[in-house]
């Protein structure tokens, strides 16, 4: 007989516990501890997806090692090959996460009808819809292929031999959360099972060459649902972001073994599916209202891409006995900082006053290069003067007010004129050693105090 025991597993990190605790010691979670029956199989047997021992391999020094280049196969969506690295790489496991309702069964069956069309085996597999389901989003999406499969299945050894049977060059699993294999006695979407499914069809990407994507869902809190040892398992996780509210959504790349991170992609939701959007920056500053006090440009990177993206800022005299600082889209840390440099090097009292920042269309900005044209942003509205609408800021700020370089300013100032604008404020270590693009001049500054006389000469 098969000896059963008992544990009791986190439902948030995964951490295991013989007995149940109302706090998770390991990630601090209340009740999140759940209790699960293991079943030791006996000795001698193997379950349906254990295999013979493979024979051993020996080491093999690095040099004596042959390479080649991994292929890659075209999705034909532009967008999704760059956050990909370049396209899909055959045997990886792609994990996409992404709140209810914001369109990751859309995109991955836009996807699949794309790499269909184009002469590859694709085999959709559905655990929240079934088969009639899927075909009508399909029909919406005009998703139609003979190379095209749709599976409704949950069970992971079923989900097994069906592959075996069609033979795919591509998987996807619409959710990871509701596969369960049949030997792991805990309920799907747990722990234990989240863990144990995402091993098992690593396996079978790995072995059979085979590029699967996984579906996960996310919590409250934004994070994929499960243990962060399944991040830690795939090839490639992305996360695709934006409001349920709004048309424009973000896929963005948090982790690749193939290719850069902070890579994104930009997709506006139809009727029809999901549309690229090929010029982001152009979109994020359609916007913007020109002439107003507080509102700057600057070009970021997000991986390999060069974007341009409105800062605005809102300074007003506090009622508090504390001024708030509240931040959208940048760390609230960064704005504390940026205030206290403009305080000490500058001369300017703001500690009187609240502060609130915001990028404007919803993205995350995290490099160390927007630091100048929030500052400005904040002088702006503090002085109630409006900066001229065709310039485009750049730079790192120091704590002692020095402006200092940043990467890939050749990309940047290409963006900024491409779209317009006549004149870019950069660091000045960022001048020589690269072409200036035509129609808009460079400007070089060292010190905060130079940037700013550079953007309110009439100051």
């Amino acid at each position: 007989m098969a000896k059963k025991k008992s544990k009791f597993i986190c439902q948030s990190c995964g951490y295991e516990s013989a007995k149940w605790m109302g706090k998770c010691p390991g990630c601090g979670e209340w009740n999140q501890m759940v209790e699960e029956v293991e079943v030791a199989a006996p000795k001698g047997t193997r379950g349906a997806f254990q295999h013979s021992a493979s024979v051993p391999q020996k080491a093999t020094p690095i040099n004596t090692i042959e390479t080649q280049d991994e292929p890659r196969v075209d999705t034909k969506m532009g967008e999704m090959n760059r956050v990909l690295g370049g396209g899909i790489v055959p045997g990886s496991l792609v994990l996409i996460g992404g709140d209810p309702g914001i369109g990751k069964s859309t995109l991955l069956l836009q996807v699949s009808a794309m790499l269909a069309n184009n002469g590859n085996r694709v085999l959709y597999i559905s655990g929240e819809e079934s088969i009639r389901q899927t075909k009508l989003r399909a029909e919406r999406l005009d998703a139609s292929s003979p190379e095209l499969f749709i599976y409704a299945e949950t069970n992971l050894e079923l989900i097994h031999h069906t592959i075996e049977d069609v033979a795919p060059d591509f998987v996807i699993i619409d959710s990871i959360q509701t596969v369960y294999h049949p030997e792991v006695t805990s309920a799907p979407g747990s722990v234990t099972q989240v863990r144990e499914s995402t091993a098992e069809l690593m396996r079978i990407a790995k072995t059979k060459n085979i590029a699967i994507f996984l579906v996960g869902h996310v919590t409250k809190e934004g994070q994929i649902a499960g243990p962060r040892i399944l991040e830690h398992m795939v090839d490639t996780v992305l996360y695709f972001e934006g409001e349920r509210h709004h048309t424009y959504r973000i896929l963005r790349s948090v982790k690749n073994r193939f290719g850069s991170t902070n890579e994104i992609a930009i997709f506006e939701m139809l009727q029809s599916g999901l549309v690229e959007v090929l010029n982001p920056s152009e979109l994020f500053l359609q916007e913007r209202s020109s002439g107003a006090a507080g509102s700057t440009v600057v070009a970021s990177m997000e991986g390999t891409r060069p974007i341009l993206v409105e800062i605005q800022a809102l300074v007003t005299q506090s009622s508090f006995n504390y001024p708030k600082r509240m931040a959208t889209g940048i760390d609230q840390n960064r704005i504390s900082l940026l205030m206290a440099v403009l305080e000490k090097r500058v001369g300017m009292l703001l500690q009187s006053q609240d502060a609130y920042i915001k990028v404007a269309g919803g993205v995350k900005l995290d490099e160390p290069a927007i630091d100048l044209a929030v500052l400005a942003s904040i002088v702006s509205s503090y002085r109630d003067i409006a900066p001229n609408v065709y310039d485009c800021i750049i730079g790192e700020v120091g704590l002692t007010g020095e402006v200092r370089r940043v990467s890939r300013i050749e990309q940047r100032v290409q963006e900024a004129a491409k779209l317009g604008f006549k004149r870019a404020i950069i660091p000045a270590s960022n001048l020589g050693g690269w072409d200036y693009p035509e129609g808009i001049r460079v400007v070089g500054v060292e010190s905060v105090n130079d940037a700013l006389k550079e953007i309110f000469p009439q100051q």
